[in-house]
């Protein structure tokens, strides 16, 4: 049950049902699930920790938004992800190359008609590189990182041209991994994940203006 509670809320927060400062009372999301508060408080615990709600004057409530935010995530992301390219140049097996392979592919293959279903393509690709490079630490620290930016509903993935730029993009970093160059894959993903935050920035800009 608790679990149940955890996906939902976390799932309802992430479409944007809640919006950024709406309050969280455990009395109301217990009857909204139909539930105790114990699964509700366990599910909100979870939540902060990952990053999407946080503890106000009146109790829980969705974490707001903010430019400088974005920064931060970013600052942290580009470094791991440069890290994470890297490690994966130098210790991945052909296993790992196949598996981040086939997330590419089934990227390239992806249809573009729906925002969701890029963004989990993308991170598939992500989560294979990541995962080549066999240290845990990054790969956790990447995925609460990337937890945070689920609150900002929009995927830079939809901006003009910026699909089939991330495409070419991985494809370089892939190749550099393959390669075991990893000064060249370190420097590719960084690359990528600045111009991810560049965009970023440009549609919460746009969505702030409306």
């Amino acid at each position: 049950m608790q679990a149940d509670v955890y996906e939902r809320l976390r799932a309802e927060i992430v479409a944007g049902v809640f919006d950024a400062g709406a309050p969280l009372p455990e009395v109301a999301l217990a009857d909204r699930y139909g539930t105790s508060r114990t699964p509700v408080r366990e599910a909100l615990r979870r939540l902060e920790q990952d990053g999407l709600v946080e503890r106000g004057d009146r109790g829980m409530r969705v974490r707001g938004r903010s430019p400088e935010e974005i920064l931060e995530i970013y600052e942290a992301r580009i470094a791991l992800e440069a890290t994470a390219a890297g490690a994966a140049a130098e210790r991945h097996t052909e296993l790992d190359l196949i598996r981040v392979r086939a997330a590419q592919d089934a990227m390239a293959a992806s249809s573009t008609d729906d925002p969701m279903a890029m963004a989990m393509a993308n991170r598939a690709v992500h989560e294979a590189i990541w995962a080549a490079g066999h240290n845990g630490t990054i790969v956790d620290l990447l995925t609460r990182l990337n937890n945070h930016l689920t609150r900002y509903p929009a995927t830079t993935l939809s901006s003009t041209g910026r699909w089939e730029e991330a495409l070419r993009e991985h494809e370089e970093i892939i190749t550099a991994v393959g390669a075991g160059d990893r000064e060249k894959a370190a420097e590719l993903a960084g690359r990528h994940m600045t111009k991810a935050r560049d965009i970023r920035l440009r549609i919460y800009r746009e969505e702030i203006i409306g």
